[in-house]
């Protein structure tokens, strides 16, 4: 019998803690409200549907025969999170207010297969968690299941930290501090990204 405990555990961890989503997701918070991440949100989860869903299948074996692949996602990833923080650098309180959008569920969907820790965590995942006496729909239902049970509270935890802090970044100045913050934020985390 399998224990989902460690696996619940392990995912939880992965969800909760800081990365380029959840990074993301608290800017768009803050600059548009809980509501307009919302597609953010829903592309994340799809985009990592996707993606256990291929590890179960075997995807992690490319990534073992050619490293290289995921490190080039890597740096494509990184180079998206310094475009999100020059786009942040230039915005204005006035943007933000007339019509400037967050990321689109495409966006963050595409950029869940650019994100280095979702791949570190799927791979993973598959890699010790994976209940190989299941069948293969069982094991995806199991392991889909779990990723996006803890994976989406822990994702509107993030956006709605973002969103609380509004009312705070009503003034120019306070928005500014706040988005120069999150621009050397997203940059740092491009940095990390492609320095191990």
């Amino acid at each position: 019998m399998i224990d989902p405990l460690p696996f619940v555990t392990y995912t939880f961890v992965m969800s909760i803690t800081p990365g380029p989503n959840n990074l993301m997701l608290t800017a768009g918070g803050a600059n548009f409200g809980f509501r307009r991440t919302l597609p953010h949100i829903a592309g994340i989860c799809i985009g990592a549907a996707i993606q256990a869903f291929a590890m179960c299948a075997g995807l992690g074996a490319l990534f073992d025969r050619w490293p290289g692949l995921q490190r080039t996602l890597g740096w494509v990833g990184a180079a998206y999170l310094l475009f999100l923080g020059w786009q942040m650098l230039r915005s204005t309180p006035v943007q933000v207010r007339e019509g400037a959008r967050h990321v689109s569920l495409l966006e963050g969907l595409v950029f869940q297969f650019l994100n280095p820790k979702a791949w570190v965590m799927s791979i993973t995942a598959a890699a010790v968690f994976l209940p190989r006496e299941f069948s293969f729909l069982a094991r995806n239902a199991y392991m889909i299941g779990i990723i996006e049970a803890l994976g989406i509270p822990c994702l509107a935890i993030w956006a709605l930290f973002g969103s609380s802090l509004k009312a705070l970044l009503a003034t120019p100045r306070n928005r500014r501090i706040f988005n120069i913050s999150m621009a050397v934020a997203l940059g740092a985390t491009a940095v990390a990204m492609v320095a191990k």
